[in-house]
């Protein structure tokens, strides 16, 4: 979105409002982005975060569980990842990661690495536009703003705890 002479100016909404809005339009361009795969976002996160490598369970929720998180404390790791592996249109249903029986290891498949690397490239494409018209430097800056923002958030948290 560009802003010029006469248009609102970004800053007159507050921050919240475009980390919520940018965040609602990730989800649908990640929906259109992968529809044809029958890929949501968070079987894509359980996909790349599995093509660098065999995962437990509990190591594939803890690296997803910043991703599940709804509220303060709300944890659905064991249960969203549950589903998005066994589920009627699960990862492990379609072929596309096994577990082994006796290490409960996660691996990709052949057919699951192969679909990976397929929406591997949209999702760049994707990242591409969202990133048009800013500078590495720019994105980088953004992002250490934003984490500086939530580590200041979870200090306050830690001082003063939701009731």
């Amino acid at each position: 979105m560009q802003f010029g002479e006469g248009d609102m100016d970004a800053t007159d909404k507050p921050i919240g409002y475009w980390l919520k809005h940018l965040h609602n339009l990730i989800e649908a361009q990640f929906d259109r982005t992968l529809a044809d795969f029958e890929v949501n976002r968070r079987q894509w996160q359980v996909l790349n975060s599995l093509s660098r490598g065999p995962l437990s369970r509990p190591a594939a929720e803890a690296a997803l569980a910043p991703f599940w998180r709804s509220g303060p404390g709300a944890d659905r790791g064991p249960a969203e990842l549950t589903a998005i592996l066994a589920g009627p249109t699960g990862l492990m249903t379609r072929g596309w990661v096994r577990e082994a029986s006796e290490t409960g290891v996660l691996t990709l498949t052949e057919h699951g690495t192969a679909s990976h690397a397929a929406a591997a490239e949209r999702v760049r494409n994707l990242r591409g536009a969202l990133l048009n018209g800013l500078s590495p430097e720019q994105y980088a800056q953004t992002v250490r703003t934003l984490a500086v923002m939530a580590a200041n958030l979870e200090a306050a948290l830690g001082e003063h705890p939701p009731a």
